[in-house]
């Protein structure tokens, strides 16, 4: 029998080799590790937000979703598309909102969907697993609003507010229903006719809402509309309800309410192009933002501002469709040294509510007189604030 007969030298070289080899083994093995956690990050970071919203919300048992005072159509019906998507993940919801809910599309809206809310009159009412605000940015209306902290915010309005784990807030949007309704879609889920077969169908109640939802706040999609208002549109029409769609965009109107747009118009103040009116006490603060809906139908009027008052209160409403006019910058301009005054919304429209006696001068301001506030809004209307 022969035997090889190896140098030790032969040996150490192998040796090295096995050596190198397992180094580059290990090193390729971190590389392809490195680059799956890459990939698995760039894969979350363009990830929808309405997959990551869903994802976020089937981590909770129950979710409160916080609408703004006196909710508006815009805001319920992006409640109900979060309570549907919380649906898709098993986490239950309640719907919660602070103040009253007067309007008569709100009331419509309410009662043709079926919608269930809760009214709440302190932060201790707010007892879900997680938080979601929508169509506002910060909690406000009630006691205890200020210490609250959201988990997930979705808004159209400026503000700047920011949430816990997700805020989606896309101010150029004309609707925060446009946002939801993208969440739908980004999900899967389809509006459908009857005669359809959908895996994921979204009740009809909620592709009208949010189509109404949209048409409210952009006046019919005629003003503060982005193309994604039109694209949202059109993707939720083939499940929606019209005869609902109808009930809700025509109620019955109060004679209140036609009596408070028969003062704007009876008691205005017009400069050039633009109108200010005191419509005096009024019940239904709905009713400001209406009246001042009809004054700027008024020919050669380009810019409105309506306000009245309520339980020691001040509440304006403004319109513009004049490009000189940012109504939610007039309106914060002219309220910003007013204590407990707040005030702002965007180019087109926005409103505001103002403590009578801090106007007047308790707190830290010289105070205003009604008639010196009604020239301070000219003057912002002008430019001279």
């Amino acid at each position: 029998m022969r035997y090889a007969v190896v140098s030790r030298g032969v040996v150490d070289d192998a040796l090295r080799a096995v050596d190198i080899d397992g180094t580059l083994l290990v090193g390729g093995a971190i590389v392809v590790a490195l680059l799956g956690a890459l990939w698995l990050t760039i894969r979350w970071l363009r990830r929808t937000p309405g997959l990551r919203f869903q994802r976020l919300l089937s981590q909770y048992d129950t979710v409160d979703v916080l609408m703004h005072p006196n909710p508006d159509p815009d805001a319920m019906s992006a409640a109900l598309a979060v309570s549907f998507l919380a649906d898709t993940v098993d986490t239950d919801t309640r719907l919660l909102f602070a103040g009253q809910i007067r309007h008569q599309e709100n009331r419509a809206f309410r009662t043709v969907l079926d919608v269930e809310m809760i009214r709440i009159d302190s932060a201790a009412d707010v007892d879900g697993d997680g938080l979601v605000l929508v169509d506002h940015n910060r909690p406000r209306g009630f006691s205890g609003a200020e210490g609250l902290s959201p988990d997930a915010l979705i808004d159209h309005h400026p503000g700047g507010g920011e949430a816990e784990s997700f805020t989606d807030a896309r101010t150029n949007y004309g609707a925060c229903a446009t946002i939801l309704a993208e969440y739908l879609e980004a999900i899967d889920a389809r509006p459908a006719a009857d005669e359809e077969d959908i895996d994921l169908p979204i009740p009809w109640e909620v592709s009208t809402g949010l189509l109404y939802g949209i048409q409210s706040d952009t006046n019919h999609l005629t003003k503060g509309c982005s193309s994604a208002e039109f694209q949202a549109a059109s993707f939720l029409y083939p499940g929606i309800d019209e005869d609902a769609l109808d009930r809700i965009a025509n109620p019955e109107v109060s004679a209140e309410t036609l009596d408070i747009k028969a003062r704007a118009i009876r008691e205005r103040r017009v400069d050039g192009s633009f109108a200010v009116a005191d419509v005096g006490e009024v019940s239904n603060v709905d009713a400001i933002p209406q009246a001042a809906d009809e004054l700027l139908t008024l020919e050669g009027v380009t810019a409105v501002v309506v306000y009245g008052r309520r339980e020691g209160e001040l509440s304006l409403s403004g319109r513009s469709r004049d490009d000189r006019v940012h109504m939610g910058d007039v309106l914060s301009a002219v309220t910003e040294d007013i204590p407990m005054a707040s005030a702002g919304g965007h180019a087109r429209m926005g409103g505001g509510q103002i403590s009578i006696a801090h106007m007047e001068g308790i707190g830290p301001s010289d105070g205003l007189t009604e008639e010196q506030f009604t020239d301070r809004l000219f003057n912002a209307l002008a430019g001279d604030i």
